[in-house]
């Protein structure tokens, strides 16, 4: 070996460039770390300039209004925020928590300081069930005899039901206000398959599991169509009927002027009586004054969501009886989750660490999910039914979306609550295998060959077409899935599996027309069904904890994966 090498001419480095490579690695080293450092440097530093600004966020002035302004994306849950408290980054980073918001509308209804709402609602992005959680939430509110004010340059026909709540609705004067009814649209990608030669070859069981449809068809099914029909016309007299109340209009009125698109302009609004007043905001903010009998010369104490959330929690009760309130957000997929999907390793361990808390009575079981794995789903109940042989009770509340394997995982709960505009059911299964081999061949000139110790080795592959004894094979397996998922149901909502066969075939419910299937046993929310836990677990006086729980800043900044989603998130904040 010694003398092979010796063989070899070898090309020593000179010392002039062995210098500078070791100068310039230590200069490039020296600017990495220090890039680094001063990244850690300035999120400790907003962090703890947060934590000081926190710190008086307790502190409630007397006559103050609180103030929903709904501007960014509304979640279950707030992510945690470096920025809160720093003036004027609130409103441009992160999300908004459903959580916070109906804490603090709560809160504000029992604290005496607080003499009022005001919304602001012109860019809301929520789903259905998530507005109406809010809208029912200041329905209670107004029940303590404090006003809710709204004003808006524009309303868009989501962020209008959700103000029409208002007890004075104003809109600017050369505002607009979209009043049309639902739409829901679908695209399709068939002729995009067709045209790239990718073949999908598709097994499932249910007439209605239309997922799977934009991929195969270039239109609805007849199916979808009365699926989507039923849908959007249940999600629309949800809408109507609540703005029919609040602003005393008939449904027959609201349909005339949406059919009509008579809402053209602010005039019409008014004309219309979709709105109370047109003004702009300075005029808004003396009818504020006037409302809460201050000066018009004083400046208004408005606080904001993320400056009351902490005083809220003061007015939150401590008791040693907790009802745990845990998180299921998202898509479900095997093993490990996180803020945004469910996984069935990391539920399921969050629901463990739940009840074998001897102090928590009751689990709410809260699902935001619009299915995903099977097999997922399926180790979720289980935990769920291991908690309930224990003695445990399990109420499960639905937000926007407990379909599919959302469903699954909810079924066995001794209590489900849902929202009327709660899409829910989807009991159904399906596969999609999509081949590649066509459009490797004859768009990019690249063709597969194989050889193999069995006939099947190389199927799920995505290299060519499935034959016909493996569709056979995994059309039995999704049967069998079926078979299973229909059965869980069939127990937890003790129906005949018949009948759950019957409201099944993937079809998606309205919360309203659930109820009437007994998919679910009420419609309400999240406090509905909290309450509900409480009353099956025999307790009066208690606290809601929640779980999982979220990460703090400082753990996210430690981890490098959090590190690098907080970057790009402050980076985009920055751009916009």
């Amino acid at each position: 070996m010694n003398q092979f090498n010796d063989q070899i001419p070898v090309k020593r480095e000179s010392g002039t460039k062995k210098f500078w490579r070791i100068v310039l690695g230590t200069m490039v080293g020296f600017f990495l770390s220090s890039f680094i450092v001063s990244i850690l440097s300035f999120f400790m530093m907003l962090g703890i300039i947060a934590s000081f600004s926190s710190m008086d966020k307790a502190i409630v002035k007397d006559n103050s209004i609180l103030q929903l302004n709904l501007q960014n994306e509304i979640k279950e849950r707030a992510i945690e925020n470096p920025f809160e408290g720093l003036a004027g980054l609130e409103d441009y980073y992160g999300v908004t928590g459903l959580n916070d918001i109906l804490k603090c509308i709560k809160s504000a209804a029992i604290d005496p300081r607080i003499k009022g709402i005001c919304l602001h609602t012109s860019r809301l992005i929520a789903a259905p069930a998530t507005v109406k959680e809010i809208r029912d939430a200041l329905v209670e509110f107004k029940k303590s005899g404090k006003f809710v004010y709204a004003y808006s340059d524009v309303y868009a026909q989501n962020g209008y039901y959700l103000s029409s709540v208002a007890d004075q609705l104003a809109l600017n004067k050369k505002g607009d206000l979209e009043f049309k009814g639902i739409a829901m649209q679908v695209l399709f990608y068939k002729g995009l398959l067709d045209k790239l030669d990718v073949d999908v070859q598709v097994v499932r069981h249910g007439q209605f599991k239309s997922a799977v449809e934009p991929y195969i068809m270039d239109k609805m099914s007849a199916a979808n169509r009365e699926q989507m029909t039923l849908l959007s016309n249940a999600l629309w007299k949800v809408i109507t009927h609540d703005i029919a109340t609040s602003r005393k209009i008939s449904i027959d009125s609201l349909n005339l002027i949406a059919d009509h698109l008579l809402c053209s302009n602010a005039t019409n609004a008014l004309d219309l009586k979709l709105v109370d007043k047109l003004c702009y905001k300075s005029e808004f903010d003396a009818d504020l004054k006037k409302k809460i009998g201050v000066d018009n010369n004083a400046k208004l104490n408005l606080i904001t969501i993320n400056e009351y959330k902490n005083a809220a929690k003061i007015l939150n009760s401590e008791s040693s009886n907790k009802i745990a309130l845990v998180y299921a957000v998202g898509q479900i997929v095997d093993g490990k989750g996180s803020e945004e999907v469910i996984g069935s390793e990391t539920l399921s361990k969050e629901i463990r660490k739940a009840y074998e808390n001897k102090d928590v009575k009751a689990i709410v079981l809260r699902v935001n999910s619009p299915g995903g794995s099977a097999l997922a789903s399926e180790v979720i109940w289980n935990e769920i039914e291991l908690e309930k042989k224990a003695g445990n009770i399990v109420v499960t509340s639905m937000g926007d979306y407990a379909a599919s394997g959302g469903y699954y995982i909810s079924c066995n709960s001794d209590y489900i609550v849902a929202e009327p505009n709660t899409l829910t059911g989807s009991i159904g299964v399906f596969g999609m295998i999509p081949s590649i081999q066509d459009m490797l061949k004859n768009k990019l000139g690249i063709t597969v060959d194989v050889v193999k110790t069995n006939p099947h080795a190389d199927w799920m592959t995505g290299l060519r077409k499935l034959d016909e004894v493996e569709l056979k094979t995994l059309q039995a397996s999704v049967e069998e899935v079926y078979e299973t998922f229909t059965h869980r149901v069939a127990v937890g909502r003790k129906m005949d599996i018949s009948k759950v066969d019957e409201i099944g075939q993937g079809r998606v419910w309205a919360g309203s027309d659930a109820l009437e299937l007994k998919l679910i046993d009420k419609l309400g929310s999240i406090d509905d069904a909290v309450a509900k836990a409480a009353e099956l677990a025999k307790i009066s006086d208690y606290q809601v904890v929640y779980y999982p729980r979220q990460k703090d800043w400082l753990t996210k900044l430690l981890n490098p994966k959090d590190l690098t989603n907080l970057i790009t998130e402050v980076s985009l904040m920055l751009s916009s």
